[in-house]
């Protein structure tokens, strides 16, 4: 019996040797796990820089692209607004000449109804109103130019009923016999410019999103040959650690 009990701790001690004998020196180890930390870490802060940088310059590029869009889309309203009060002055023309005021309303009662448009009124060479679609007349709309003013195309922002709206005045016959004036709803137009830049910056946010996603991806690949010898030997290293304790365990 003790001779077997002697035989089990000799085997015991064999074992315990060979699993000294394949551990791995602490202090070889401990450069490696290093250098597999320093390349993980330099991998992170490589990716997290061309990430940032490339979101700052996107993000730059979205704001610049709103604004250039929000400039678009107001001077193409403006244009709109410009000819709708061209078309209005010029059938404005004949009622004035006949003096035939039925008509003149009935041409203004047409322009105010169209869509976003919030009144249209007539003045004459003097500046005096002759006709217009919002009862009662405000005061506050009467305008006040120079005599040379009222030759040329002007625009003005003012407020009705505690509303923004966007007034294009433009002469009749070169201002001899008045002008025509238009007033489109501010709420209107700023609300038809967000219909349309909404959709467009999502678009770019979007393809943002998917450039960088595959900057970061590239990246990666590009640092895959430096980061698989750490990779390899901290691998192995851990291979060699965990090796004689599962050797053990099953003896």
């Amino acid at each position: 019996m003790s001779k077997i009990y002697e035989a089990l701790i000799q085997a015991g001690k064999r074992s315990a040797s060979r699993a000294a004998s394949f551990r791995p020196n602490s202090s070889e180890e401990a450069p490696l796990l290093r250098l597999w930390d320093q390349n993980s870490q330099l991998e992170w802060k490589i990716i997290g820089a061309v990430a940032t940088i490339m979101l700052f310059f996107g993000l730059l590029l979205v704001v610049i692209a709103n604004q250039f869009m929000i400039r678009a889309l107001r001077s193409e309203n403006d244009q709109r607004a410009l000819a709708i009060a061209t078309n209005l002055s010029d059938a404005a023309a004949r009622p004035i000449m006949e003096k035939n005021i039925l008509a003149l309303y009935a041409v203004l009662t047409k322009y105010a109804r169209l869509n976003g448009a919030a009144y249209a009124f007539i003045e004459d060479n003097s500046g005096q109103i002759i006709a217009h679609s919002i009862r009662p007349f405000p005061p506050a709309l009467k305008p006040t130019l120079t005599a040379d003013e009222r030759n040329q195309v002007n625009r003005r922002i003012v407020t009705l009923a505690s509303k923004t709206v966007y007034e294009t005045r433009v002469p009749i016959l070169e201002g001899q016999l008045g002008a025509a004036h238009l007033g489109i709803w501010a709420e209107g137009v700023k609300n038809e410019i967000y219909s349309v830049r909404l959709p467009f910056i999502g678009l770019i946010i979007i393809v943002l999103l998917v450039a960088v996603g595959t900057a970061v991806l590239v990246v990666r690949a590009i640092l895959a040959p430096i980061r698989g010898p750490a990779d390899s030997v901290a691998e192995s290293s851990t291979g060699e650690f965990e090796a004689p304790v599962e050797n053990k365990v099953a003896q």
